[in-house]
């Protein structure tokens, strides 16, 4: 909003100092950071205080680890805070004509509605638990049923999905392949000086991912099917859109269950998704590394920036020892978002490294449900892998401090990121 405030004043031949500073991303970007470190320091003690006050706390597993006890009447839902964080600096400092930017902001909208009801469920059955003089144990039948949350992350695929597919403000410039006289006669090629050499390109709205580690490192999803049904590619990418939403959506959630565990690995992860934005959404940045250019993909980095700060911030309050949980409010949203980025910046294929974590996290549950279920219908009784899961939760049953898990698992995020980052370069 400030963006378009000053953008009319300039039109209106209004100036007031340090208002063109507006025009670079790079200083809206670090206006975002700062500010929504400062909603999450100086409003999240209030969050604390305002669920406290409501009773609105956690419910603990009772998997008889160390320090579980302690949790019990930690408040949640501090997603809340995190969701604010997060829209407030992108309403404030982004282009919000931008269709990555309004995509952006739906998801997070979307998918905090989804985790908020889904904390409220379990917060109220919980309470009425409690009033009628009933132990409540938390279990998994708690919040909301397991089919409504995917059915909202398969909704919220269908949109991004959708929208990147047909939308005409979604496209991708490549480099044209033909001679500068070619290039001049033909009138939808797109000429740019690019550090003093005149380069030429090429709009496309093909459905491409980039591979990685591989020279001609773009892949059209139009190549896995049969010739005669590549006019269904639309549905084809929907239903890959979906699956990555719902993967890492539920994969976070999973995560977020020891303190700042979910928080750091998604700021990390944020950093590593700020960067392939701002490159590719920057028509230099590109050139020089030779990715695919994005037009208005630098927008993207304000929202990402407010995201980064949003969850250092949260994590002024939910490192060990916890004063809040970011709940189903938090957790799904952010692994919504980070789902959502990955997919605008034509990153899916390289999910599964930068988010190691989420991915190892929902293996083990799989793994640990799945041979639990095989073996009692072999032999009768139940056996199991990991002491309990998510795999977290064993390395406490070995006898781990969850802090040194949790610095753990970040170091493992951080040694992630840098390897997507190198792939920008080494094909």
């Amino acid at each position: 909003m400030l963006y378009h405030l000053f953008d009319w004043l300039k039109e209106e031949g209004i100036r007031f100092p340090g208002v063109e500073l507006f025009r670079f991303i790079t200083f809206r970007t670090m206006v975002a950071v700062l500010l929504s470190l400062f909603i999450t320091l100086v409003y999240g003690k209030k969050l604390i205080q305002f669920l406290q006050a409501r009773q609105f706390s956690e419910g603990v597993r009772n998997l008889g680890l160390a320090g579980e006890n302690l949790k019990k009447d930690t408040p949640t839902m501090g997603g809340i805070i995190i969701i604010l964080a997060i829209l407030i600096p992108t309403l404030l400092l982004a282009d919000l004509t931008k269709v990555y930017v309004q995509l952006m902001l739906i998801s997070t909208i979307w998918l905090g509605v989804i985790g908020f009801v889904d904390d409220y469920l379990k917060l109220r059955g919980k309470r009425r638990a409690k009033e009628s003089g009933v132990e409540h144990k938390k279990s998994n039948d708690d919040g909301l049923a397991g089919r409504f949350k995917i059915l909202g992350q398969v909704g919220l695929g269908i949109i991004v999905g959708t929208t990147l597919y047909f939308n005409s403000e979604v496209k991708i410039w490549r480099q044209y392949v033909g001679t500068a006289e070619q290039a001049k006669a033909d009138s939808t090629v797109i000429t740019k000086t690019v550090n003093g050499q005149a380069k030429y390109f090429v709009e496309t709205k093909t459905p491409i991912t980039t591979i990685p580690f591989v020279k001609n490192h773009e892949f059209n999803y139009s190549k896995l099917l049969p010739a005669d049904w590549r006019s269904y590619t639309w549905l084809l990418y929907i239903l890959i859109v979906i699956f990555i939403i719902t993967a890492v959506s539920n994969g976070a959630n999973l995560t977020d269950g020891l303190d700042g565990l979910a928080t750091g690995t998604s700021a990390l992860i944020g950093v590593l998704l700020g960067i392939f934005a701002y490159a590719s959404g920057n028509l230099v940045f590109a050139d020089y590394l030779n990715i695919m250019y994005i037009p208005d993909l630098g927008e993207l980095s304000i929202f990402i920036a407010a995201m980064i700060g949003a969850c250092i911030g949260f994590l002024w309050y939910n490192s060990f020892p916890a004063q809040m949980f970011m709940g189903d409010t938090g957790s799904l949203t952010l692994g919504g978002i980070i789902a959502a980025l990955a997919i605008i910046v034509h990153k899916e294929l390289l999910i599964p490294i930068f988010c190691g974590v989420f991915l190892v996290e929902a293996l083990s549950v799989m793994i640990q449900v799945g041979y639990f279920k095989y073996t009692k219908r072999k032999y009768g009784a139940g056996r199991r892998v990991f002491r309990t899961a998510p795999i977290h939760h064993h390395f406490q049953a070995l006898g781990l401090h969850e802090v040194k898990i949790v610095n753990r698992f970040w170091i493992v995020t951080v040694l992630l990121v840098v390897l997507c980052i190198v792939t920008l370069k080494i094909r």
